[in-house]
């Protein structure tokens, strides 16, 4: 099966995606101020991840997928309803330092509440990810998608989330959680909780697919056959549209990528998590007639959201950072903001990170509170798109920059791409 990838290997898995620049975008100033009252609670729920199985007990947040406008302010009423701290945070919202975990909000405790607010600057898939405090934990927390619309109208006729988890079931039947050891468990996938998952499409219908990689280690590869996957946006933000390489999305563990796909055929969906290739769902193509006579021409961009065209390299501040070893970095659960910050970046500068990996494994780096571009190697220009995760592999440097735009105290993530593989974290102030 690993062939329908068309040798996609584990470089090519590792290498992520390419785009086209971006266009400059809609002035913050001008979207609308509107406010949306949202609640959600995490709480004891179960899964069915064994074919014939019983349910396996889990946490969640259960509910449907949260869908608000660019522009609006999310008041959140955060509830812990588990017997476990709780530290969510909302990967790709850039900007809203009073909403950072372990710094502007302590861990929530068990039975607790707790408000705070979310500006939505930008448009696009985003993802109230819980794997900070996770690791260890008795049972694995789901993660929820995000949706922020566009204000602008987008020529497709169905958006889907196809949020992909990633689940390690002991010989029992129970899950277990990130950050342990897993040597006896057996590794299951599911897409939006089913482990078989159909979505039913008229020919030549548009399908805006909003791909997450809710997996908190795994980088994975997921592939629709027989049809053209065209790239829209990545980690949240807009490309110029492009078909995915080798027909395969590559996502980072917390990565998004939103993809047009007009149905042709029934056709399997296939992941791929480096080492072999597994189908986890199928598109079926409806006995309805056509929606159209032929499927639509190419999309235009999506609406830009507004990032800077040009970053100023030449006089950008420059700090060097190693990750995959625990030296100056902690485990969430014990982190207080008492060290001084990884680095210090000046509001309007920009920021350039050289990241080296020391690990012996391929590690993730995440970023809060910005997006970044990932630079050439020699320096003078950077890859035409934006990211706010990125795989670094072992002995590797990538260098990232980013526009220091908003004033605050910021985490920084890495994990190793090891499922018992501790997550850390240290932070950085924009000032």
């Amino acid at each position: 099966m690993a062939s329908l990838f068309l040798k996609l290997d584990r470089r090519t898995l590792l290498a992520g995606l390419g785009a086209a620049a971006l266009q400059a975008g809609l002035p913050a100033a001008t979207l609308a101020q509107a406010r949306r009252s949202l609640a959600i609670s995490a709480r004891p729920d179960s899964l069915v991840l064994r074919q014939g199985g019983t349910a396996t007990p889990v946490w969640s947040f259960p509910g449907e997928d949260i869908r608000a406008n660019r522009g609006e302010t999310i008041e959140l009423t955060l509830g812990n309803d588990l017997p476990a701290p709780l530290a969510l945070y909302c990967r790709g919202i850039d900007g809203a330092p009073a909403a950072e975990p372990l710094l502007a909000r302590a861990p929530l405790a068990a039975g607790a509440k707790e408000g705070f607010q979310l500006p939505l600057r930008h448009a696009g898939t985003f993802l109230f990810d819980p794997g900070l405090l996770n690791d260890g934990q008795p049972l694995p927390l789901r993660a929820k998608p995000l949706v922020v619309s566009e204000r602008e109208h987008i020529s497709v006729d169905r958006d889907e989330v196809l949020l992909i988890e990633e689940w390690r079931l002991r010989p029992d039947g129970s899950a277990i959680a990130p950050g342990t050891e897993a040597k006896d468990a057996t590794p299951v996938y599911t897409v939006n909780g089913r482990t078989s998952f159909e979505l039913s499409a008229r020919a030549n219908e548009r399908l805006r697919l909003r791909f997450i990689n809710a997996s908190q280690r795994t980088v994975l590869a997921v592939k629709l056959e027989s049809h053209e996957v065209r790239v829209m946006a990545i980690d949240g933000q807009p490309a110029e549209p492009f078909p995915a390489r080798n027909g395969a999305l590559v996502l980072a563990p917390g990565g998004r990528a939103d993809a047009y796909v007009d149905a042709v055929a029934s056709a399997s969906i296939l992941l791929h998590d480096g080492k072999e290739a597994r189908p986890v769902g199928r598109l079926l193509l409806s006995g309805e007639a056509p929606l159209r006579p032929a499927p639509l021409p190419s999309a235009p961009p999506l609406p830009p959201n507004g990032l800077p065209a040009q970053l100023d390299l030449k006089n950008a501040q420059r700090f060097e950072l190693v990750v995959g070893v625990p030296a100056d970095w902690t485990r969430p659960a014990s982190f207080t903001p008492s060290p001084p910050p990884a680095f210090r970046a000046k509001t309007g500068r920009a920021v350039v990170l050289a990241l080296t990996n020391r690990a012996p494994i391929t590690t993730v780096f995440h970023l809060h509170g910005h997006h970044f571009r990932l630079l050439d190697r020699l320096d003078d220009g950077w890859k035409p798109f934006w990211l706010d995760t990125l795989a670094i592999e072992p002995g590797q440097t990538q260098r990232i920059a980013f526009l220091a735009e908003y004033a605050g105290r910021y985490l920084i993530e890495q994990v190793a791409t090891d499922r018992a593989a501790p997550r850390l974290v240290r932070w950085y102030s924009v000032e």
